[in-house]
């Protein structure tokens, strides 16, 4: 290893990516942002295709034509044998002599840690967990959905709040302020007048992801349905934390267990504070914390780590993001 080892660090999320050069001595050369990351809706093609603009750039401005060693944290990585599908496609695209991908959650989890040792809940568009440890051995869930036992993240939500509100309207289940508060949103007066428009597509059905903040909101002025389902996240996230510090033996010990996403990191008081309480009685060793680091800086820290970098290079390169 020597001192002309980089890394290409690559975040890509389904709304935005971010990459970064970063030498061994965790010095940051260059960075730049690109489009979302999507395989399933446009193929692994033309999705590579769209990481290529932003690695263009960020190489250029590092002066390289190639790296030592990539780093990616991946959207839509959800499987081993996804990532080692992607991994083969970055790979024929040499940009680096190595290639390593992981699912953008490890990037959430290794930028909040000092080492590689915790465990990250991610809730966003949907939810995922992920625990390391230094050994290499990891804890991880499919995530894709229901059939892979999910329940959570804001779609999810969204359409609970959907469920419940519509049944509360037409008599099928018990009154909630949903059935007002969510075809409010829209400006619309009923929870039938919503479900035409998103049915017929008069209002897009990608905006559904608007109410989960409603949802919440509704919650805190004290709405027994809405409050369930925020206390039912809670529970959800307890549970994946829970499990993936049993799997790797680390319930018993003092272990950071971070929170990301957009929905775990907007500071909703009911959230927050059921998570912090139910994690406290079932995980009372867990340091538990939002993160607030750059994803990036995690597939960065990443790389340095598969490069044997020495910890002030890892020091150093978080410098950069905390600026």
């Amino acid at each position: 290893m020597g001192l002309t080892s980089t890394v290409l660090a690559i975040d890509a999320g389904n709304s935005k990516t971010d990459v970064a050069v970063v030498s061994v001595a965790g010095e940051v050369l260059a960075t730049a942002r690109g489009g979302g990351f999507r395989p399933p809706a446009v193929g692994v093609p033309a999705a590579l295709e769209a990481l290529a603009e932003p690695v263009a750039r960020a190489f250029a401005d590092a002066r390289v034509a190639s790296v030592s060693h990539v780093s990616a944290c991946l959207a839509n990585a959800d499987l081993p044998v996804e990532e080692e599908r992607l991994a083969a496609a970055l790979h024929a695209r040499a940009w680096g002599t190595s290639v390593e991908v992981r699912n953008d959650t490890f990037a959430v989890l290794r930028a909040g840690v000092a080492e590689p040792r915790g465990v990250a809940v991610v809730c966003g568009a949907g939810i995922n967990c992920a625990g390391m440890r230094p050994d290499g051995r990891t804890a991880r869930f499919p995530a894709i959905g229901r059939i892979s036992g999910d329940w959570g993240g804001g779609w999810s939500l969204a359409e609970e709040a959907l469920w419940h509100a519509a049944r509360a309207e037409d008599g099928r289940g018990g009154p909630t302020s949903l059935a007002r508060t969510l075809p409010a949103h829209f400006g619309l007066p009923t929870m039938y007048a919503l479900i035409e428009a998103l049915h017929l597509e008069h209002v897009d059905p990608g905006r559904r992801h608007e109410l989960t903040p409603v949802l919440f909101a509704t919650a805190a002025d004290g709405d027994p349905v809405a409050r369930g389902l925020v206390t039912r996240l809670a529970e959800e996230v307890t549970v994946m934390a829970t499990v993936a510090l049993t799997r790797l033996d680390l319930l018993d010990e003092e272990t950071p267990v971070l929170l990301g996403g957009s929905v775990l990191t907007a500071g909703h008081p009911l959230l927050d504070d059921t998570v912090h309480g139910l994690l406290a009685a079932r995980a009372p060793k867990a340091e538990v914390r939002v993160v607030t680091e750059s994803p990036v800086l995690g597939a960065a820290l990443l790389g340095l780590d598969r490069l044997g970098a020495e910890p002030a290079a890892a020091r150093r390169a978080r410098r950069y993001w905390e600026r």
